[in-house]
């Protein structure tokens, strides 16, 4: 067991604090939301920043309409989201205005965060927000997600989002005291982890698969969110959400939680926001000519290498590069949709313009837009 090193308070000067279902939820969720209100509110009275990723619209969904267990289907938890969100959003905004303190409503889906564009829009509303010194609070739209293109559960997405804001330190407020050596639920005996210098795959082996009964994320979805979070050099804290002052005593340094270290470097922007994508939105197939050319680096991907498109997808959005035995290459943002490059695969780049009628770059992946696989597995 690792000794938990002093983190440098003073250095963290913006925060993202996730909030889980299970501790909005049950007898003692509203004086739970109230005391998390409470400290984010004394957080900002230290002049630091902070963005909330909140849970709980589906928990509330299912009091209002007196449910005991979550749907199965995808259209029952999206109409418990309908249901909660609205609710949810009055809870956090009545919780702050004790503190003088205003809120905005931000709902992001995966394929927002999927799109550069919109993934830097979203950061440029964000940033203004704090500016403004108003607290978001930010939450997937379940209404409109889809299975194959959604985050999983808030954990992933307040990694991303600590990525997008640039945040000094991830807080995961939980129903989860911390990193056990063992199930604490059925090993009474386990013992809590302070401290991890690296989620590797011996971390992620302590971790149990099974979420929560209202909640979607279990232990290794924090650790794989703790993961994504050292990708881009920001410490992680799990805290019990459950506990009035969790977050004030973790950071005058007491026996609190778990601390996951932040990585020793920060990335580039564009290959973290590549290594962190929820899931890419296709796969192209190339040739080992190409295929070679990638993986030395420097080259981009012409349409000529490509032997296979699968998938759909539009100009602007990522895709897995694969080899002829289906290895991935590495992951890139096209500049041509899935049905284009259907049209233009094995073709030389003097004939694009002919077969579309126009032609928006020699590249399918520009090189510049393109991680290797060896570049997102060394963050």
């Amino acid at each position: 067991m690792m000794v938990r090193r002093p983190l440098e308070v003073q250095t963290f000067r913006r925060l993202v604090v996730k909030v889980g279902s299970a501790v909005l939820s049950g007898p003692r969720g509203r004086q739970q939301q109230l005391a998390i209100a409470a400290q984010i509110a004394a957080l900002r009275s230290e002049g630091r920043e902070v963005v909330l990723v909140s849970s709980g619209a589906q928990a509330i969904g299912m009091q209002k309409l007196g449910l005991t267990e979550k749907p199965r289907s995808m259209p029952g938890k999206q109409a418990l989201a309908a249901v909660g969100q609205p609710t949810l959003m009055y809870l956090w905004e009545q919780a702050f205005s004790w503190y003088d303190l205003k809120v905005a409503q931000v709902l992001l889906t995966a394929e927002d965060l999927g799109h550069r564009h919109r993934y830097l829009n979203a950061r440029q509303t964000l940033e203004t927000l704090l500016e403004w010194g108003i607290v978001p609070i930010i939450n997937e739209n379940d209404t409109v997600m889809v299975e194959e293109i959604k985050f999983g559960d808030n954990d992933q997405l307040s990694a991303l989002i600590a990525t997008l804001v640039g945040a000094d330190l991830l807080v995961l407020l939980s129903d989860i005291e911390a990193l056990y050596e063992a199930d604490p639920r059925t090993d009474p005996q386990a013992k809590p982890i302070p401290y991890v210098e690296r989620v590797d795959t011996r971390v992620l082996r302590m971790a149990g698969d099974s979420p929560g009964r209202v909640g979607t994320g279990g232990m290794k979805s924090k650790l794989l969110a703790a993961e994504k979070a050292q990708a881009a050099g920001i410490p992680t804290l799990l805290l019990p959400g459950t506990h009035p002052q969790s977050i004030a005593e973790a950071l005058r340094g007491e026996p609190i939680g778990t601390l996951f270290a932040g990585g020793s470097r920060r990335y580039s922007g564009r290959k973290l926001w590549l290594y962190q994508l929820p899931k890419p939105q296709g796969e192209v197939v190339v040739d080992a000519g190409a295929a070679l050319a990638l993986r030395q680096g420097g080259a981009s991907l012409l349409p000529a290498g490509i032997l296979e498109v699968r998938g759909q997808f539009g100009v602007g959005e990522a895709v897995r590069c694969l080899d002829e035995e289906d290895n991935l290459i590495g992951v890139g943002l096209v500049n041509y949709s899935a049905t284009e490059l259907a049209r233009i695969r094995r073709k030389k780049t003097k004939d694009i313009e002919a077969i579309l009628g126009y032609k928006n770059t020699d590249e399918a992946i520009h090189r510049d837009y393109f991680a290797l696989v060896s570049e997102l597995e060394g963050m």
